[in-house]
Formats: structure tokens, sequence, C-alpha cells
């Protein structure tokens, strides 16, 4: 059995768009499989919550499977399954099912609801689904697959590394059909693609029959989807592993004498410390592009932060696509200002120097009868006035010049609330490092100084400082920062 795997990265809402891209599999890359297989929720792109309230919406899901019973109706060789949501009957519960649908020659085969709803942070499904009940067995050509949506898989059963321990349907399934596939929306985190590793590889070696896992890829706001779908023998050995972070569709069959080369010889996997990289990279590139943005703006400090957030953003949209604002205060270093140039040019991205000494003056001259005097030595108020003054700026750039404006506030500080509400550390289109902790920052430093130096010694080296006060070091208001090695590396 020929099936095609299409990782793919849906525009949440876009029911048009993604549909475009099926009929467009079907009459090209997928023209000569039995079976085309696309991601959870696939049609409207995971998640799409929000939207699922609407009645407009409804009515466009509505529209959408039909078109996509007309499309399977023109492309009868190849059958579909795919992930989308379709609606309960009134007064049933919630509005919609997450469902898989298998459709063939014009017609709708067969259904499964998904059972196992997340109820936590992002993925809260069970606000807006209806549980179904597993009926995850369908015949194609002859070849019975046993087909689970997400989470349903890992209801079913609990992998270690050490035992799997399988509940009596996965079983009986395993006794019952020839491959099992899930369709996911996985969202990345670091350490997941072992996890996955693990569990399908003990899931075919336990039953002794191939797993498929076919995962949507892409970012959407804050979360993002990694792909590497991967389709394991019944010996638990990998057949296929599609790319991270990248869109893949590829041909695999069941019969290993009949699979592609591309199928059967999977690629290098990447280090940790590579694939955290390669995911802030997708996700600056995916908000922009789903936002309708080209360009983005830095607030280029001479700090690491920045100069990380610099160096994915240029690769992410292009160097030429990038802008970095050096704004130095009383307080700035000459060296951060030469460091900021030095990486800049090592980049190849535009670099301006907007000195914010003359606004903090004034700002400091109308405030003083109020919050000040001649001789008031200052405090944290002083400190916050020059990070909203580089925020007005960066955001100044972003409405004439329509720049994504690209914060650096690592995780580390954003926790302890090291950050100025109204700063240029909070305020802008996208957090890159929100999600990173300090330590991490230096490691992806040194992964973007793999092949040569980009992000200079200098930064890297200097102790960690807001430079908005006189000798001021983060460490003063924070616990120390373990400092990097030349050979600091935990993730590689």
């Amino acid at each position: 059995m020929r099936i095609t795997v299409a990782q793919l990265n849906p525009v949440v809402g876009d029911l048009s768009g993604n549909l475009d891209r099926i009929e467009h599999l079907l009459a090209g890359e997928a023209a000569d499989s039995d079976l085309l297989v696309l991601p959870e929720l696939y049609l409207t792109g995971y998640p799409p919550f929000g939207l699922l309230e609407k009645e407009w919406f409804r009515q466009q899901a509505v529209a959408a499977l039909e078109r996509l019973r007309s499309i399977s109706a023109r492309y009868r060789q190849t059958a579909i399954l795919v992930g989308a949501p379709t609606p309960t009957e009134a007064g049933t519960g919630m509005d919609w099912y997450n469902s898989a649908l298998l459709y063939a020659g014009g017609e709708l085969l067969w259904t499964q609801h998904k059972a196992t709803l997340p109820a936590y942070d992002l993925f809260n499904e069970a606000a807006y689904f209806q549980p179904g009940q597993p009926a995850p067995v369908v015949t194609i050509n002859g070849k019975r697959l046993g087909v689970f949506i997400g989470e349903d898989l890992w209801a079913l059963s609990s992998a270690t590394q050490e035992e799997l321990k399988p509940s009596s349907l996965l079983t009986e399934l395993a006794v019952q059909t020839g491959l099992i596939i899930n369709l996911a929306a996985y969202p990345y985190y670091c350490g997941w693609e072992e996890k996955l590793y693990r569990f399908g590889a003990a899931c075919a070696q336990r039953f002794r029959i191939p797993f498929l896992f076919v995962n949507q890829v892409g970012a959407n706001e804050e979360t993002i989807f990694c792909g590497q779908s991967l389709l394991f023998d019944g010996d638990g050995n990998t057949r296929y592993v599609a790319p991270a972070f990248q869109e893949a569709v590829a041909a695999v069959d069941l019969e290993p004498e009949t699979s592609s080369g591309e199928a059967s010889t999977p690629p290098p996997r990447p280090t940790a410390r590579r694939m955290v990289y390669d995911a802030l990279v997708l996700g600056i590139r995916d908000y922009a592009r789903k936002t309708g943005f080209t360009k983005a703006v830095v607030g280029l400090s001479g700090g690491i932060d920045s100069a990380l957030v610099c160096c994915l953003a240029a690769e992410a949209l292009g160097p030429k696509n990038v802008l970095a604002v050096t704004m130095p205060s009383p307080y700035s270093s000459v060296g951060s200002v030469e460091d900021s140039r030095v990486l800049a040019q090592n980049l190849g991205i535009d670099f301006h120097v907007i000195p914010i000494t003359t606004f903090l003056q004034s700002f400091l001259t109308g405030l003083r009868p109020y919050i000040g005097h001649q001789n008031d030595p200052g405090d944290t108020t002083e400190e916050n006035l020059q990070a909203r003054i580089r925020t007005n700026i960066l955001l100044a750039f972003s409405n004439k010049y329509g720049y994504l404006v690209l914060t650096a506030g690592n995780k580390s500080e954003l926790m302890v609330g090291y950050c100025t509400l109204g700063g240029a550390d909070l305020s802008g289109g996208l957090a890159v490092l929100a999600d990173v902790p300090k330590t991490m920052v230096y490691e992806l430093a040194m992964e973007a100084n793999r092949e040569r130096e980009v992000i200079p010694e200098a930064i890297i080296a200097k102790p960690p400082s807001a430079e908005l006060r006189p000798n001021q070091l983060d460490q003063d208001t924070l616990p120390p920062l373990p400092h990097p090695r030349p050979d600091f590396g935990a993730l590689s």
C-alpha cells in the first residue's frame, strides 16, 4: 500500500487555502498513491478554537467538507485521510467533534471522533469539542488500518524507555490491522522528539506492526509544531523521518522492497540545541508570514539576548528584511554600541544608532515639578523612562514602515519581573525568547556561532547589564547565572 505523508503547515482559518493544498497534492505528488494522509485538524489548522464559536465559520466549515467530497470525486485514484472539525447534532453537548475523515471516490467512507480531549493550557479542546467513542478500524484497498487522533493513542498506552503498557483495545488492533496511523498536532518542546522516537519504536516492537505518525508543522502565535512525522516498521526500525520545522511530502510503502530511497534512509537527527534554534526561527517566520509582515525591527542593546534575536530574525526573514536599532543612553558603554555595530555587519542587516539622552533629558525636565528635583539622585523611575523611550522609537519604525517589533526579554527575567512595563523588553509584536531561560540563551548563541563568529565574543563574555544606571549589573538584582565556558553546551 502506497501512502503519501503530507506534513503541511496550514493557516488557521484559511479553509479554502488549506483545501487548495490537498487538491494540488492529489494532482501531483500523491497522484500515484493509494492514500493521502494529513495531520489532525488540518482543514482548519490547529488550533482553530475561537473560530469554532462563530456561526459564519461553522457555515464555511460545512461548505469546506462538501468541497472536500467533490475533490475526492475528481481524484478517485487516491483516498484522503484528513483531520477536520465536524458539527455535532443540536443539543448533544459541544458544537463540534475533532474528527478524522476518510474520503474515497467522492464518498465519505468513515469517520472517527477524538475521545481524549486535553483540558489544559493552550490546548483546551474540552472547551470546544464533544468527545467521541473509539472506532478506530477502517478498511481501504483490502488493508485494515487503525487510526487515532492525537492523544487518543497516548491514552491507550503508556510508553517509557523501559516498557510499554498497552490497553486491551490497542492489543486487539495490533492483531486486526496492518498499520496504526496517528493524525497529530503535537506542539514542540525541547526533548519532545526523543519521547516520540521512544514511543513509536516501543509500540512497533511490542505489537510487531508498523506505526505512522503524521504531525502538523508550523507556528501559530506562541505554539510551534515541529512536524518530524515518523514511520516505524514492525521491528521498531525507523523507515521514514520527515524533516523538522519544514513542510515535507513523501511516499512511503508498507513493503520494504518497494519503499523509495527518500523514505528508507532517514536523515541525520539534529542536535537538541539545533532543534530549539530552528523552532525559534520558524516561530518568527510563521508569525510574520501569517500576520502579513515581511520585515522586523529589533532594539539591539549590545547584550546577548537582543544579539540572539537579531540572528534568529535574519535567518527567518532574510538579512535585508531586518533592522537593528541601538539606542544608547548616558549609561551605555562604548563597547555595547560598537559590539552591536559589529554584529549587524556580520549579519548583513541594516543598523541605526539613535541616542536617547536628549529624549531622556526632555522627560526629566518636564516631570521635575511633579516627581523630582534638581538634586534628585533618581531611582527605577528614571531607569524605566529609558526603556519606555526605546519602545516609542521602535514602535515609530513599526508605524511608519511596517516593521514587526521583536522583543528580547528572556524567560528567566520575565518570570521574576526583571523588566519594564511598557519597556522595550515587553512591548512589541512577538516576544521571541519569552520561553527561553537565560542559560539556554547562551547555548543558542553558541549555535549561532557554530560556523563562524557572528555574535562577537565580547557580547557573550560580558556580564549581563541593563545599562540604565552607572556600573549596573543584572546580578546586582538577580541571582548570578552560570557563566558560559567555551565548551558550554548541555543541549548539544
